[in-house]
Parts: C-alpha cells; structure tokens; sequence
C-alpha cells in the first residue's frame, strides 16, 4: 500500500473517531495531522512500526482507542535515530537533549501548558526527569504530540483518556515494588487527574478507562499470542532491522553485525515472560480469553527462544570460521549472497551435504523449530533467508541437546572469554569439517566463475 493510500485511511479514521465522540470536524487539520502521522510511520528504517501496526492496532476499538493507536509509535527515538522535524516542533518547548539523551526541561525552563502537565501525570513524568527509550520516553512524547494536535478538536476528559491509552502501550513492565501492575497505577493517576482538573468521573468512569487502555494494550502485542508460531517469527524478524539498520544493507552487512541483531533478539526473547506480554484488568479480558492469550504467548516463546538460540548458535560457528580470513567479513561471503530473480548465484546451501539418518527429536517445540529451520518462515524479509541452512544441518548432525551446549559456549565465544578457535574446537569436529568444506567449495565456485573466459 503506497503513502497516499495509507493517508487517505489514517484521515477516514480520525474523521470517524473525531465524528464519534462529537468533537470538531477539522478538515484541513485532520488532513495535515493524517499526513504527519504516515510521513513519521513510514521513515526510512520502519520495517513493523508502520502504517498497517497502527491500522491493526486500532481495529475494532473505539473512538479513543482508534485515534490512541494511530499516534501511539509516532515518536520511536532509537529506530528512526532522533525526532523528525516535523514532529520536533511539538515538543521542542517541553524538551532538551542532553549527552544524547532527552530530558523534560526543569520547573523553572517550561511554559505553563495544561497539555503537557496532564501528560506527565498520566505517565508519572516530572520535570528534570531524564528519559530511557525503553521506559516510556516514545509513548510519552507521541502522547504530547497527539494531544497537543488534537486540544482544540476534542472535549479534555477524551484527551485524558486517549493519553491514558497511549500510556498502557508501555510494554513488558512487572509489577511494582509495592505489588502494583500497571493497569493498578495507571488507575490511580486517573483519579489524580480526575481530582486536579476537576473532570468529574466516577471510580467506575477511570475503571472502564483503564479497561479501554488494556484492550489497546494487548492489541499492540496480539502477534505475540498467534496460533502460528511462523507468523509470530515473520514479524520477530520485521524488528531485526529496525534495532540494527546495517541489515538494510542487502549482502553487504557484516557476520559479527548479523550476529549482534541475532543476539539482542534472543537474549530479549529468552527475558520476556507471557504475564510481562498481556494484561489483565478487572476482568479485561475474561479468564478463558486471557488464559488462551498466555498459553498461546508461552508456545511462541518457547519455539522463538530455541528456534533464535539455534540460529545464534549456527552464525556464531561462521562468525568463527570468518575470523580465519578477516574481522569485519560479510555475511554473503561465508553464504552466498541472498537469492535474486534475475541472477543466480552459488550459496552454501548447495554443498552442503544431506543428513541421511538425522539426530532423534525430544518434544514437539523441537520438531516445529526443525520444520522451521529447514522449511522457513512463511514470509520472505528483504535482508534474509527464509530457511537456516546451516541451523538445520547442523540439529540433524547432533541434535538440539548439543546446540544448547554450544549455545552456551558461544556466549563464551561473544564475551571473549574463549577466542574463537576453542570455541570451533568444542564442537562436533565432523560438523565442522563438512561447514567448512562446504564454504571452501562455495569460495571455488567463484573463483571458477570469476576465471571464466580468462587466460594468461
């Protein structure tokens, strides 16, 4: 779907929310806040925080929930490398960078704005206060710009509750010291800022509000409880080059980069516990719906957490393989460059040897990761294969018990703790062998069709 498409929906949309809760139909500035929000969303290093998030997001929500999710990923610091001009202008009153790290402007510094005080209460922000990408700093400045392009068009109490929305997008936060969940403390500021602006709600007005805010909540994160493991995967890999833009270099990003991005990626995965995904609120959803979200979000997790330990631990032996001819080597060299309609190339696929008799599977996850190694994931990405050739070969060689050993001496191998010949060393050295071999012949491959028609 090209931008005009995607702009022409994102303004139906806010056309019928802002309709719906009778507020003031705006068109020439709904138009130009619809052009600032897919302009944003469609940046240069989205690959999932796109338009087609926003509009899943928001689906089948109300109003407030609809316009919520299209602002909610509008600030997204660490992937689009700063805060576009566009958006800047918004918060640059309320905000200052300092040492590459944005901070909310002291009591004394900041203009007196009931927007932004209403903000920083709903997100427990005060002024001073340094901000961490990974602690709300994105949906706080995307709830500012939100509200402060939506203040005259809309009623206040629905400005409250559409940050309040915005504010339950925070993802993967425990309880509190105290015991609290988040849905606990949001209720709370709820009440604070019912009292300080005089709104008027009811304990059952900021209950259904923070009931509303984990419907979007758990929108954001559903891929996470998909009944398909390979879709859940398709969009784990959408991330990958939104953390590390080097990959959007097609053939030319490096072994050790490819590996950072699998690395990051697993080591969240493995963190990450279904309770920290979904929430639930005073029966929001119901126990059967919530029990279904966190059975299917355990699955995934644990096909992800061994499906990326597998292939962490696969790069990691052509990470040391590299080593024995250079230090910053890109991956299509050890591999073969990706796969192209017009052009055939020679990858190491093709030598590496077929497993007559493969190493005996243990449990179900075993076997899904398998199929997925060998058979890929049900979507093409523009930076990677859909299947793990070298994954694959190598559980069929020795089995999953001894990629878990190795993943464990790769780690070793990451930290620099062992270099990486007693890391190869440590593998099965028949395996090895044959990697090898079948990289050599990929290197001849080459060669020969370098030196054709070539003579001395």
């Amino acid at each position: 779907m090209d931008n005009g498409q995607d702009r022409k929906r994102c303004l139906e949309r806010l056309l019928w929310a802002v309709g719906k809760l009778g507020g003031k139909i705006d068109l020439p500035q709904l138009t130009k806040i619809s052009e600032l929000i897919i302009q944003t969303m469609t940046g240069r290093w989205r690959s999932f925080h796109t338009p087609d998030h926003i509009f899943e997001v928001g689906d089948g929500g109300d109003a407030i929930e609809v316009i919520a999710a299209l602002f909610h990923d509008l600030v997204y610091v660490q992937v689009d490398q700063g805060v576009s001009v566009n958006i800047s202008r918004y918060i640059a009153p309320f905000v200052k960078e300092v040492d590459e790290q944005l901070v909310i402007l002291e009591a004394s510094e900041l203009q007196d704005d009931y927007i932004f005080t209403l903000v920083a209460l709903i997100f427990g922000f005060v002024p001073g206060q340094s901000m961490q990408p990974t602690s709300g700093q994105n949906e706080f400045l995307s709830a500012l710009i939100c509200l402060k392009t939506l203040e005259n068009l809309l009623a206040f109490s629905q400005l409250v509750e559409i940050a309040a929305c915005i504010e339950a997008t925070i993802p993967f936060r425990p309880k509190s010291s105290s015991g609290l969940t988040v849905s606990d403390i949001l209720y709370n500021r709820l009440e604070e800022a019912n009292h300080k602006f005089e709104l008027g709600w009811t304990s059952e007005n900021i209950i259904q509000s923070v009931k509303r805010s984990v419907r979007l909540a758990n929108r954001d994160v559903q891929n996470f409880s998909s009944p398909n493991s390979a879709h859940f995967l398709n969009n784990t890999w959408n991330l990958l080059p939104e953390t590390n833009h080097d990959l959007k270099n097609t053939n030319s990003y490096t072994v050790h980069g490819y590996r950072k991005s699998m690395q990051k990626m697993e080591g969240f995965i493995s963190f990450l516990r279904p309770e920290l995904v979904f929430r639930q609120y005073q029966g929001e959803p119901d126990d059967r719906a919530y029990a279904e979200m966190l059975e299917r979000t355990s699955n995934n997790l644990e096909v992800a957490k061994l499906y990326l330990g597998t292939k962490l631990t696969s790069i990691a032996v052509l990470e040391a393989l590299s080593f024995r001819i250079g230090r910053d080597i890109p991956l299509s060299t050890m591999m073969g460059e990706l796969p192209s309609e017009d052009i055939l190339v020679a990858g190491l696929e093709q030598f590496l040897p077929c497993v007559e008799i493969p190493s005996p599977l243990n449990n179900s996850v075993e076997k899904e990761v398998l199929e997925l190694l060998e058979k890929g994931r049900t979507l093409d990405s523009e930076y990677d294969v859909r299947n793990s050739p070298v994954a694959t070969f190598m559980v069929k060689s020795s089995g999953f018990d001894e990629i878990r050993y190795l993943l464990q001496m790769a780690r070793q191998f990451f930290e620099r703790e062992i270099d990486s010949e007693v890391f190869l060393a440590s593998c099965n050295s028949k395996v090895i062998g044959l990697i090898t071999e079948a990289v050599l012949k990929l290197f001849e491959a080459r060669k020969v069709s370098m030196s054709r028609g070539y003579s001395l």
